[in-house]
């Protein structure tokens, strides 16, 4: 079966009902928020195999929203999928607590293919994309074919909207100021106290209040439990649970031949990024989720092991982001809102790496190459070059 994971309102339920859906002639649909579809599972579990089928040549797919808020789904999903793999196709939708349950030990392995849906991003809402090979091979070239004027505008709704489909599509601010305040307390108070035992939601709230001014440095667990009143530990487990249910994730230090380099403390970023006040640390977590996208869809489509990490060494020098494929670093990525040089870090980074380099930058209308020994700098405006993301 396929499991769909990502944020809550990302668009797994338009995706499976109005894209998956149509390539299939008989399609059954369940969610569990329906009181009558959750009468009808409980009642008859093989439910979906008493539906008519105007089709013998190929299997039908049951399509299972939210069934993750079943209290047995893993035994449930095991059970039918062991007896009815052969008839049906089995696809699985899920939000957070998909991602939690399943990191928390299931009896599901071997029966499964996971994917993920992200909000938007440029990458995805334009089509002259390159090849992930002709990226690797070149992370330069190959973007000037995109209208700059377009991929701008797309950059400005996303700043302003995020790239949650319902804000990012209405673009109007007062709508998304109040979809926003609701989000991340619904997650919090619905969703996360429903898997784990937290009795302080205040406290949890507080801190979740707390990471937009996080954004973008390496995250002191210590200072935020200090800031809170409570252990070490406790810290710890919520972050956790944010990164589980799709509010924030988290990008480890690259270390490998690079010294005196920090070994921990990871940089924090959040999907719902247009909260965060400050322009540079909003604009680094737009490209952050940008390049997070695109390395988990080249993960998800089986073309190798993809990781993005960032440097920092104990003198304070920073990149931004890493990319790496099996654990061969091929790109370095730095953001700055408007400087049209190269940061000393980055060069730095770049000649003991000895890859190429990008400063990405959120001012229009900019493109220059600089050479740095061997290797070559490109600043360029930052929607240019993300919407040929592949």
């Amino acid at each position: 079966m396929v499991m769909l994971a990502g944020p809550r309102q990302s668009g797994k339920t338009t995706f499976a009902r109005d894209i998956v859906a149509k390539d299939f002639t008989d399609t059954i649909y369940f969610n569990w928020d329906l009181s009558a579809d959750k009468s009808r599972l409980i009642e008859d579990p093989t439910f979906f195999s008493k539906a008519p089928q105007s089709s013998t040549s190929s299997r039908p797919l049951v399509i299972l929203d939210e069934i993750h808020k079943y209290r047995d789904w893993k035994n449930y999903l095991k059970g039918v999928y062991d007896q009815f793999a052969g008839e049906y196709l089995f696809f699985v939708t899920g939000s957070g607590r998909l991602e939690f349950s399943r990191k928390a030990g299931d009896s599901l392995a071997g029966r499964f293919l996971k994917f993920h849906i992200f909000p938007l991003t440029l990458g995805e809402l334009f089509s002259h994309r390159r090849t992930l090979r002709d990226f690797i091979d070149d992370p330069l070239e190959g973007f000037d074919d995109i209208s700059a004027k377009a991929t701008g505008e797309a950059f400005r709704s996303l700043w302003e909207f995020s790239g949650f489909p319902e804000p990012f599509i209405k673009g109007k601010k007062a709508f998304w100021s109040k979809w926003s305040a609701s989000y991340g307390q619904q997650i919090v108070r619905d969703d996360l106290r429903t898997v784990a035992d937290i009795r302080n939601l205040d406290l949890i709230e507080t801190l979740f209040a707390l990471v937009p001014s996080r954004v973008g440095s390496p995250l002191s667990m210590n200072n935020l439990a200090g800031d809170l009143g409570v252990a070490f530990d406790t810290v710890k487990n919520w972050l956790l649970l944010f990164d589980s249910f799709y509010l924030t994730f988290r990008i480890s230090p690259w270390t490998a031949k690079i010294s005196r380099s920090i070994l921990k403390e990871k940089k924090i970023y959040l999907f719902n990024f247009p909260v965060i006040d400050n322009e540079g640390s909003r604009f680094e977590n737009l490209v952050a989720l940008e390049l997070l996208r695109a390395v988990e869809t080249w993960n998800d489509r089986g073309l190798g092991q993809f990781t993005l990490r960032y440097l920092r060494n104990k003198d304070k020098q920073e990149v931004d982001f890493l990319l790496v494929e099996n654990n061969r670093p091929f790109l370095l990525v730095e953001t700055k809102v408007s400087d049209g040089t190269p940061t000393s870090s980055l060069l730095t980074f770049q000649d003991l790496l000895n890859i190429p380099a990008v400063q990405l930058i959120k001012k229009d209308g900019v493109k220059k190459f600089f050479k740095n020994g061997k290797n070559n700098v490109l600043v360029v405006t930052a929607h240019q070059w993300l919407s040929s993301l592949p």
